[in-house]
């Protein structure tokens, strides 16, 4: 899930990564495939895999597992994978709105099950564009806040495109344009910071502050999405206070 709320993009994804570490790894193991078989087995000429393998080994996915799947996704050895990727635009309780990924192999199946995630924990489905228009696809990048400074990052990236820099639970969020994302990611290495993750989202351009009840009916939502094989990615305009964020957390005392 990814909501660019600081808190729900960390605490929260962790406790769904850690519960489901079985479905996580298929999700990571689908993205690889995707790239492979879209820009080639080659990790040093196809970016999207590279990225797709460092975020697979950062999640402690096996590597003959990582093998397999850019040989099934590149054809190689006779296997072959076919995949459908399609976003759902949705709404959550009270008005949250929403951007499902899925990839697939069952567009039918897909459709189904985000339609019943969705009605089942107050949401519904969007017209297609009606919810899309709140997004814009950005280059994210979180940085490892080991041993490095906010202007360590800053001076990194700053000349390689990056547009802002964000204190971040796990150190330093780096938002580029989606184009950049490839450059911005190469200046980090560069300079010897590590990263997390770099992928390109759906960031929100207005974040709607949401209430406590609010937050913990979305968060059932999205976790009802992921059950989904089909879905790979949730995001949403929802944002949370810090007084929210508080009271999140003595939930889980």
């Amino acid at each position: 899930m990814s909501g660019h709320s600081k808190w729900a993009t960390t605490k929260h994804k962790k406790a769904v990564i850690d519960a489901r570490r079985a479905k996580s790894f298929a999700k990571l193991i689908k993205n690889i495939e995707v790239a492979a078989k879209i820009g080639g087995a080659d990790l040093a000429g196809n970016p999207t895999l590279y990225d797709a393998v460092q975020k697979a080994k950062k999640t402690s996915v096996p590597n003959d597992n990582i093998d397999r799947a850019i040989k099934r996704g590149a054809g190689i050895g006779g296997e072959a994978v076919e995949y459908t990727s399609i976003v759902y635009e949705g709404y959550g309780p009270n008005g949250v709105a929403l951007m499902i990924e899925c990839l697939t192999d069952n567009k039918n199946r897909a459709a189904a099950e985000v339609r019943t995630a969705l009605t089942r924990n107050g949401g519904s489905l969007a017209d297609p564009g009606s919810v899309a228009y709140n997004f814009t696809r950005k280059g994210v990048i979180v940085v490892s806040g080991d041993g490095t400074t906010e202007d360590d990052v800053m001076m990194a990236v700053l000349e390689a495109g990056a547009e802002e820099v964000e204190p971040h639970p796990q150190g330093f969020e780096v938002v580029t344009e989606a184009s950049d994302l490839v450059k911005v990611r190469s200046a980090l290495q560069d300079a010897g910071i590590d990263y997390e993750s770099a992928d390109v989202e759906f960031v929100p351009n207005l974040k709607v502050e949401v209430d406590a009840d609010t937050a913990r009916k979305v968060f059932r939502l999205i976790d009802a999405l992921e059950d989904s094989d089909d879905v790979q990615n949730v995001y949403s305009n929802f944002d949370l206070s810090a007084d929210v964020q508080a009271e999140l957390e003595n939930d889980e005392d």
